[in-house]
């Protein structure tokens, strides 16, 4: 089944572009509030992620969904199977059957360990909740949901420097080893496919400079925008010619 990925390209640029020029403005509103909290609020603040709402949005209209059944701001909750609900980026839901559920993070420097850790425990818990409530039928009659993840990550020294592990009682996975956060992001994002706690996954990497036009590195063939953006184009359309 063919997928239309219209000019996806100069659109995911364009996210990119956008989550760098949010944050900037985030960041130069805060800091006159609060100076201490400038960085911090800025990337909790939301909102720096749309333009990669916008891309996908625009992929699903593209593949024959109406735009009507795209949830980006509102209705996003889902139920889950350890918790009552999970509040997602995007929501698909077509005549009360779930098709897609997806994802979009991002992280910025100084501080990449706490985060690393708090990113990976926030999308193994996210994909094993949603998988499991979906085995209890929390969705009724949907055939199983497509479930993206897509990380934005600052390409930076602190991100690219190789990461001392502590083994004070058993050694680590040795794939684990003299790794960077950006390569652990990419270990664990293809893990999280190949447990199938999600059906794609993507990492995209961005300096500060260079993200504000746009420009952005894919450090792995099998986590690129192209084939995330396919794999959710194919299942749509798998989807409505079943329907």
């Amino acid at each position: 089944m063919s997928v239309t990925l219209t000019d996806y390209e100069n659109r995911t640029r364009k996210a990119v572009a956008h989550y760098w020029k949010t944050l900037n403005e985030q960041s130069a509103r805060q800091a006159k509030q609060d100076a201490d909290r400038g960085r911090r609020s800025a990337v909790t603040g939301g909102k720096q992620m749309d333009g990669f709402c916008r891309l996908v949005n625009q992929l699903l209209i593209d593949n024959g969904l109406p735009e009507a059944h795209i949830y980006t701001s509102t209705k996003l909750e889902l139920p889950g199977y350890f918790r009552p609900t999970k509040k997602w980026d995007m929501v698909v839901v077509y005549e009360d059957m779930l098709v897609a559920a997806l994802e979009f993070k991002s992280q910025r420097g100084p501080s990449f360990g706490n985060n690393f850790n708090n990113r990976s425990e926030e999308a193994i818990g996210t994909g094993k909740d949603i998988e499991t409530a979906f085995r209890e039928k929390a969705f009724g009659a949907s055939p199983r949901p497509w479930l993206g993840w897509l990380m934005l990550l600052e390409d930076c020294p602190a991100s690219k420097r190789p990461v001392k592990v502590d083994e004070p009682h058993f050694d680590v996975f040795p794939e684990f080893w003299d790794t960077s956060y950006a390569q652990r992001y990419e270990l664990l994002l293809r893990k999280l496919v190949l447990e199938k706690l999600f059906d794609s996954s993507a990492l995209l990497l961005c300096t500060e400079a260079q993200g504000q036009s746009g420009d952005y590195t894919e450090p792995a063939r099998d986590l690129g925008v192209k084939q995330f953006l396919a794999g959710l184009g194919a299942h749509v359309g798998k989807f409505l010619a079943s329907i």
